[in-house]
C-alpha cells in the first residue's frame, strides 16, 4: 500500500494507543524530513508510514463534560446530490459561533475587529473543506445532524487561519472579492493616524487573528456535539492534515526562494499544501467521525489525493488566466509572487532558450505591470505549458473518478462527491 494511502491499522475497532516516550510520531517525522520531500515523484513513499500514523493516536483525556450543543444551522433534509442548502447550513454555524464567543471585559477594542473577522469568514467563499468533511461522514453510513455540520464547518476557521498567515506571506492585496484581512487591518490603522506603520501594525494583528482562527478551529470541532470517543478516535486525521499544511507552505516558501522549481516538485508541494487539506483529509476526517472502515478511509485517499491534484493545478491556472471579476483576486497576484506551480515549471521546461529568459525575467518580479503580465501569459500558452498542465488536470480528475466509482460508500454520498469533483475541475474561481 502506498504510504499516502496508509490509515492507522486500529481504524474501524474503536482502539487507541498511546505513543511510547521513544517513539517518532507522524508530525515529528514530518518536520525532520521537510527538504527530502520536495524530491517524491508521485508512486514514491511518502516520509512516514502506518505505524508513525498509529503512533501519533493517544487516547484521549478531554474532560468528560461538552458545551451544550448549540443550534448550529438549519435542520431539514439533505436532498440527493449536493445539497443546495450546505454550505448555507456551514455559515449558519460559524456565524453561530462567532457571535458566541466573549470578549474579556480588559479587552473591549478586540469587538471591532472580531466584526472584521466575522466578515472576513463568512465572505463568499467554496466551502469545500467542510462539505467533504461532510460527505465523508455521510459515506461512512451516518444520517444529516446538526452535530457534523458544525464538525465540518470547524475546517472553515482552519482554512481562514490558513489563508490569513498565507496572504501575509504572499503580501497579497485581496481575497475572495474584498481586502486581505492584514490589509484591511493596516487600513483601519492608516485611517486612526495612529503611530508606528501600517503595515507592520495590518501584519501584526494580521498574525494574530489568523492565530484565533486556529484555536476557534479546534474549539468548535471539539464542542461540535459529537461523542467523545468518536472524536478522539479521529483526531490523528486532524493531526496529520495540520502538520502536512504547515509542512507544504514552508516548501512553497522555500521553493519559491530558491526559484526554477520542477514538475516533480511543484506536485510535491501541491499534494501536501493543498490535495491533501482540500479533500483526502477533509473526507477522511468525516470518515473517522463516523467510525469508517480501513477500506473506506483508504478509498477516500484514492479519490481525494488525484482530485485536491487537479484542484491546485486548475487553482494555478486561474491565478494566470482567470477573470478578477470571477476568481476575487487580483490577475497578476500569481506571477508577481512566484510560487512553484506545475503551469510555470511545464513552461520552463519546454521554452525555447529566449522564452526561457524572457520567463525568468519577468516571473516573480513584485513590480509586474498588466502589459508584462499579458506577455507572460502569451509566452505560457506558446510553450504547451497550459495544455499539458489541463491534461494532467484531466488525467487526475480521470482517476479520481474511477477510485470513486468502487468505493465502498453510500450512493448517495458518491453522486455528491461526483458532482462535487466535476465543480472541482471545471470551476472558474
Amino acid at each position: 500500500m502506498s504510504a499516502a494511502l496508509a490509515v492507522p491499522p486500529h481504524v474501524g475497532s474503536r482502539v487507541v494507543r498511546q505513543a511510547g516516550s521513544g517513539e517518532r510520531t507522524c508530525a515529528h517525522q514530518l518536520f525532520h524530513t521537510m527538504e527530502p520531500l520536495l524530491a517524491p515523484v508521485e508512486g514514491t513513499r511518502a516520509p512516514w508510514n502506518e505505524s508513525d500514523i498509529s503512533d501519533g493516536i493517544v487516547e484521549g483525556t478531554r474532560r468528560n463534560g461538552f458545551y451544550p450543543s448549540r443550534p448550529l444551522g438549519r435542520a431539514g433534509h439533505v436532498m440527493t446530490g449536493v445539497a443546495t442548502d450546505l454550505a448555507g447550513r456551514m455559515e449558519a454555524a460559524l456565524a453561530a459561533f462567532i457571535d458566541d464567543q466573549s470578549l474579556p471585559q480588559e479587552a473591549e477594542e478586540l469587538g471591532s475587529v472580531l466584526g472584521s473577522l466575522r466578515e472576513y469568514v463568512l465572505r463568499s467563499g467554496k466551502r469545500a473543506r467542510p462539505v467533504f468533511c461532510y460527505w465523508g461522514w455521510r459515506g461512512a453510513g451516518e444520517e444529516d445532524c446538526p452535530e457534523i455540520v458544525s464538525a465540518a464547518a470547524s475546517l472553515e476557521l482552519f482554512h481562514a487561519f490558513a489563508l490569513i498567515h498565507d496572504d501575509i506571506m504572499d503580501g497579497s492585496e485581496t481575497r475572495r472579492g474584498g481586502p486581505a484581512m492584514h490589509r484591511r487591518l493596516a487600513d483601519q490603522h492608516s485611517r486612526n493616524g495612529w503611530r508606528g506603520t501600517s503595515e507592520a501594525f495590518g501584519t501584526a494583528t494580521g498574525i494574530l487573528l489568523g492565530d484565533l482562527c486556529l484555536m476557534w478551529a479546534d474549539e468548535l470541532l471539539n464542542h461540535s456535539g459529537l461523542d467523545a470517543r468518536r472524536l478522539a478516535a479521529a483526531r490523528w486525521v486532524y493531526d496529520v492534515m495540520r502538520t502536512e499544511v504547515v509542512a507544504g507552505q514552508y516548501l512553497d516558501v522555500l521553493e519559491t526562494a530558491r526559484g526554477d522549481g520542477s514538475v516533480e516538485r511543484s506536485l510535491a508541494i501541491a499534494r501536501l499544501k493543498t490535495a491533501r487539506y482540500t479533500v483526502q483529509r477533509p473526507l477522511q476526517l468525516g470518515g473517522a467521525l463516523a467510525g469508517a472502515t480501513r477500506e473506506t478511509l483508504i478509498a477516500y485517499s484514492r479519490f481525494g489525493i488525484p482530485l485536491g491534484e487537479a484542484f491546485q493545478m486548475r487553482d494555478d491556472v486561474l491565478g494566470v488566466y482567470g477573470d478578477p471579476a470571477v476568481t476575487g483576486k487580483s490577475a497578476t497576484d500569481d506571477l508577481c509572487e512566484g510560487k512553484p506551480t506545475v503551469l510555470i515549471a511545464q513552461a520552463v521546461r519546454h521554452a525555447t532558450p529566449v522564452q526561457r529568459a524572457r520567463i525568468r525575467a519577468l516571473y516573480g518580479d513584485p513590480d509586474l505591470q498588466e502589459p508584462e503580465a499579458e506577455e507572460l501569459r502569451e509566452i505560457i500558452t506558446a510553450t504547451g505549458a497550459l495544455a499539458r498542465t489541463e491534461d494532467m488536470i484531466n488525467e487526475r480528475a480521470e482517476r479520481a473518478f474511477a477510485a470513486l466509482r468502487s468505493a465502498p460508500i453510500e450512493s448517495e454520498a458518491r453522486q455528491a462527491l461526483k458532482e462535487l469533483a466535476e465543480k472541482a475541475v471545471a470551476r472558474t474561481r
